[in-house]
């Protein structure tokens, strides 16, 4: 059996995932201090979990926004919601997510992520 580095297939799937933009400028920021760094996510997060055949990319968007939304990583969040719009998940269901952090989570972590939601995806129409 040969062992295949996962660096191209991470990169691939960051790609797909997080939009080429993202992924672009996270390249271009990489310098001496954070390129280990930025090989590691790409060929660990991306090449060796997200292309697992476990989970689908849309429940892998759920716990990583859940996840996210627990650890008060704010500025993960927002390009993740994005992620998981791009991986099929609805407004509806990821204000359903954030409904859920909110009881197991806090109030105050949903609150905010409801708001970076909100920057992130655009407010729909107005108020029901």
């Amino acid at each position: 059996m040969t062992w295949t580095d996962p660096y191209d297939e991470g990169l691939r799937i960051r790609r797909e995932v997080l939009g080429d933009d993202h992924v672009d400028r996270a390249e271009s920021a990489r310098t001496p201090l954070n390129d280990d760094f930025q090989d590691f996510i790409t060929r660990y997060a991306w090449g060796s979990v997200w292309q697992r055949d476990g989970l689908d990319r849309r429940t892998r968007s759920v716990v990583t926004v859940t996840a996210l939304v627990a650890g008060h990583h704010w500025s993960e969040l927002e390009f993740h919601l994005q992620a998981a719009v791009r991986n099929g998940l609805s407004r509806e269901e990821i204000a359903e997510i954030l409904l859920q952090c909110a009881v197991y989570c806090g109030v105050p972590a949903a609150n905010s992520a409801f708001a970076i939601a909100t920057r992130a995806l655009g407010p729909q129409d107005g108020p029901s």
